[in-house]
């Protein structure tokens, strides 16, 4: 979700800004003139973003996720219907 907020609105609100969008984990975008200039996000969103372009920019490990998800019976799969009978579903 994001939020649009006018560049001198969010001056004279910042300090609010860090409660209110850790709470939502919305995304806040600061515009001037109409146009989008900053993006202002929670800490736990911004490491989140930051450890997804790490993966991506892993050739092999990026890979290895693809061949995982192109493969759902691998051998160290267990079929649902045997984990519902252990959880006695």
């Amino acid at each position: 979700m994001e939020t649009t907020m006018k560049i001198s609105e969010a001056r004279s609100k910042f300090l609010d800004l860090a409660d209110s969008l850790e709470q939502s984990r919305e995304v806040l975008q600061v515009t001037r003139r109409g146009k989008p200039v900053l993006a202002v996000l929670p800490w736990e969103v911004y490491e989140s973003l930051l450890e997804t372009l790490e993966v991506m920019s892993d050739p092999e490990l990026l890979a290895a996720i693809r061949e995982d998800l192109a493969s759902p019976d691998r051998a160290d799969t267990i079929p649902w219907e045997e984990v519902k009978r252990d959880l006695g579903l």
